[in-house]
């Protein structure tokens, strides 16, 4: 076993992780980030999804170094890319050209970006990196974390000590091993008074996951993938809610639930410079092409790509059979096993049944591009989790806080202790419990500190998708850039405890510690407040 003693332990190398493990590197603290797959970024890499966010991300609503990832992707395709004239000359560069964010790339760009921002630190010692590695057992003393014991697929282990320990799981994995107080799935209504909250609590109703694929079109060319062992369930499944078979073109409008079969039309001759990328007024994802496109051939010189590139995550691969996490080890394998089947059954689907627009029947020239995401089927490295538990926080975030029918025109509550910003609608996918989704208009947010700060714990933190929010609210906290603020600000008030010698619970309670706090986030370029603007 191997020992290692730092200032910060971040366990979980997303997304909130690696803003977490700047944030106190910065601070000129020691660092391990630790991380289960072979890839840092969570969603924005391993998971492949471009990312999601609010229609005014490009002027303000983000943490400057979230602004320094989306500008450094860029910059990287600008260096090293052939790009046409009109697209390197563009300042909105969408290397996809996709509808769902005005920033659609290939998740190893992402990946090469987050390993250049963590490069200075490594190259000091301060920062050390634990890839494929998980963490299996806790150290605990009372209400404080010792240490954390991570290991590899080999079984190698390494025992991590540190002054404080942030959980940056994907699925908020230290809460149970420390014996963090947490919650999951679905509360009851009585206890939240959320208008969407359920008649009880259903722990294991969860947002369905979906283990997302990357895939070109080669007209004319046959890729065909082999038949997967029970594409002949998955090809005649339908769920009660669902209007078609969960492999068709056609699915629910996740705001109206009305049945709306989708267009799939690969390699249409657009330009990435006419696309329209703003969720407030489309949600763009009629055209499953375009949708989540992460390369568009028209965006570089003539002849560079014969394809461009489309990422599948789709409401046709989320996984409802069940729950990931809070079941035992053998129940949550075939449940990511069954997602990923499932999201080979797509793929199959498509190449042999899928009605096309002509006429005929099957894509064969869709190719998997496993050799883009560290893969060699075509499937993301990780599945796409949605929701993660979350602490029991000194406050938590509901749906009356910030819903556009609730609040009116009055926005989201102003919180005093508010740590970042964030806007997205309360956006929830179908669920494992039987739930079609639910959709909610909601205000530009906040994140206040108090929903970082667990009851009892007094040295963990949360620093992902697992901070004080309900399993409705999480639909609009999960996002790319709210992830990473969270992370941004749960590493920076790590290293501030640290400096001062307050606890997380003293900057929360007490106005002018909690101020000292807010005003090196300010330096740091935390955007606390929004500007006045309607919600969508």
């Amino acid at each position: 076993m191997t020992l290692e003693e730092v200032d910060i332990a971040v366990i979980g190398g997303g997304l909130g992780g690696v803003a977490a493990a700047l944030a106190a590197l910065r601070q000129g603290w020691t660092v391990l980030l630790s991380e289960e797959t072979e890839w840092l970024g969570g969603q924005l890499t391993a998971q492949a999804v471009p990312p999601d966010e609010h229609p005014w991300i490009e002027q303000f609503g983000c943490t400057k170094s979230y602004r320094a990832l989306r500008d450094g992707i860029r910059a990287y395709y600008r260096s090293w890319y052939p790009l046409t004239a009109e697209a390197y000359n563009d300042r909105w560069l969408n290397p996809g050209a996709g509808r769902v964010s005005k920033l659609c790339h290939e998740p190893r760009v992402g990946l090469a970006v987050i390993e250049a921002m963590l490069a200075p630190y490594r190259a000091t010692g301060r920062l050390r990196v634990r890839t494929g590695c998980r963490p299996v057992a806790a150290d605990v003393d009372g209400d404080r974390v010792r240490s954390v014991l991570l290991r590899d697929a080999a079984g190698d282990t390494a025992e991590v000590t540190a002054g404080y320990v942030l959980d940056a799981t994907e699925t908020g994995e230290l809460l149970p091993l420390t014996g963090t107080e947490y919650v999951t799935g679905f509360e009851a209504a009585a206890e939240t008074s959320e208008p969407h909250g359920a008649a009880q609590a259903q722990p294991l109703n969860m947002q369905a996951v979906s283990v997302c694929l990357v895939v070109d079109h080669r007209a004319g060319e046959d890729h065909t993938i082999d038949r997967p062992a029970n594409y002949a369930f998955w090809r005649d499944y339908q769920p009660s809610y669902w209007p078609d078979r969960l492999l068709s073109w056609t699915a629910p409008d996740p705001r109206t639930l009305e049945p709306v079969t989708r267009q799939f039309l690969p390699n249409p001759d657009d330009r990435s410079a006419h696309m329209f990328a703003d969720q407030s007024k489309d949600a763009g994802d009629k055209e499953l092409w375009t949708f989540r496109r992460i390369a568009a051939r028209r965006t570089f010189t003539e002849g560079f790509l014969a394809s461009d590139t489309c990422l599948v995550n789709w409401p046709m691969i989320d996984y409802l059979a069940g729950p990931i996490f809070e079941v035992d080890d053998a129940e949550a394998a075939r449940h990511v096993a069954g997602a990923r089947e499932l999201s080979l059954s797509m793929l199959y689907w498509m190449q042999t049944e899928a009605p096309r627009a002509d006429g005929g029947t099957g894509f064969p020239g869709l190719r998997p591009r496993g050799d883009l995401i560290g893969t060699t089927d075509g499937l993301a490295l990780a599945p796409y989790v949605r929701e993660s538990r979350r602490i029991r926080a000194k406050y938590t975030v509901v749906e009356q806080d910030l819903s556009l029918t609730v609040r009116g025109n009055h926005g989201a509550v102003r919180y005093e202790d508010s740590v970042g910003v964030g806007s997205y609608r309360i956006d929830l996918h179908p669920s494992t419990g039987g739930d079609n989704y639910i959709d909610v208009a909601g205000s530009p947010f906040e994140i206040p500190l108090r929903s970082l700060v667990p009851v009892r714990m007094r040295n963990l933190l949360p620093a992902a998708k697992n901070i004080g929010t309900t399993h409705i609210t999480n639909g609009c906290y999960r996002l790319h850039p709210v992830e990473w603020n969270i992370g941004e600000v749960a590493g920076t008030l790590a290293a501030f405890c640290l400096s001062d010698g307050h606890t997380p619970e003293e900057v929360a309670d007490k106005p002018e510690v909690f101020a000292e706090l807010q005003r090196l986030l300010h330096h740091v370029g935390v955007e606390t407040r929004w500007p006045e603007i309607e919600g969508y």
